[in-house]
C-alpha cells in the first residue's frame, strides 16, 4: 500500500451559499490523497497500472466546475468520480479550502477534509 497525492490544486469557481458567492466566485484549493496498492505499477514501471495524477486532476476539474453550495458536497463529489474511474483504490481523502469565506470578519480559509 502506498499514497498517491495531489497537493494545492486550485481552481476559481462558483460555490457557495449565497447567491452573491455563485455570482462573483471565489478561490479554492483542494488536496487529494488516494490509499492504493501500487506495488504492480512500481514493480513494472506501468502508468497503466496505478492512479494517474492527471486523470485525478481532470476529474477534479470537471466537479469544480459544477456549482455547489457546500464544501461538503464539493468534497464527496470529488471521491465519488475518483472512486467511479478507479474502484480498486482503498481509501480517498480530500481537503477543500475555500479562501475568504464571507463570515463576517477575518478568516483566510474555511476547509473541510472528508474520507470515503
Amino acid at each position: 500500500m502506498g499514497t498517491i497525492s495531489l497537493e494545492g490544486l486550485e481552481f476559481f469557481a462558483y460555490h457557495g451559499y449565497y447567491p452573491e458567492e455563485q455570482r462573483i466566485g471565489n478561490k479554492y484549493a483542494l488536496d487529494i490523497i488516494i490509499t492504493t496498492d501500487f506495488f504492480r505499477a512500481a514493480q513494472h514501471d506501468k502508468l497503466s497500472e496505478t492512479v494517474n495524477y492527471e486523470t485525478i486532476y481532470q476529474l477534479t476539474a470537471k466537479v469544480m466546475k459544477e456549482p455547489a453550495k457546500l464544501l461538503e458536497h464539493i468534497g464527496f463529489n470529488v471521491i465519488e468520480k475518483i472512486r467511479e474511474h478507479y474502484p480498486a483504490v482503498e481509501k480517498v481523502t480530500v481537503k477543500v479550502s475555500k479562501f475568504n469565506p464571507p463570515i463576517g470578519g477575518v478568516c483566510t480559509r474555511a476547509v473541510i477534509t472528508m474520507e470515503g
